[in-house]
């Protein structure tokens, strides 16, 4: 049985964080989702077809294993989700301490929801610890270079946002 893991998120816009959560996960599971959220805590930027553009070019440009990784939005509950994918695990990234005050919260809910899927979480690597797509986006916004934290798929669509 193949190990299929969900890495989900709003990904408003996908960063260099994100990119290297996926590329850690690919040695955890056999399959992963990344699955694209459309969170009403939050005011997403970018169209979930947007961001589907985004994470399948930087998909294409920076991974030579794009049969291992499926991109879907999802709807509704992520068990419910999860339990329709025949996922595993769930894979979420921490930055900071204050990341996993939330994740764990929701870690316990989840496992309330489904028991049978486990969470995994990956800490970012020292580089990325502080990228976060609300940072990328303001300071793109303010005309900052995000260069350092973003594609070049990712700075083209936000330009054309910004103009």
């Amino acid at each position: 049985m193949d190990k299929i893991g969900i890495y989900p998120g709003t990904f408003d816009p996908l960063t260099f964080g994100h990119i290297d959560v996926i590329k850690r996960s690919l040695k955890i599971v056999d399959k992963l989702i990344i699955g694209i959220a459309d969170n009403d805590n939050k005011t997403p930027l970018l169209s979930i077809e947007e961001r589907k553009l985004i994470i399948d070019s930087d998909i294409k440009d920076y991974f030579n294993q794009n049969d291992k990784i499926i991109i879907k939005s999802i709807d509704g509950l992520l068990t419910d989700f999860a339990k329709l994918n025949n996922v595993t695990c769930i894979i979420r990234g921490l930055r900071a301490v204050s990341d996993f005050d939330y994740e764990f919260q929701m870690t316990g809910m989840n496992y309330q929801l489904n028991p049978d899927l486990e969470t995994i979480f990956l800490m970012s690597s020292d580089k990325n610890s502080f990228i976060s797509s609300n940072f990328v986006k303001e300071v793109h916004k303010l005309g900052g270079d995000v260069s350092k934290f973003v594609s070049i798929n990712t700075i083209k669509i936000l330009d054309n946002k910004n103009t």
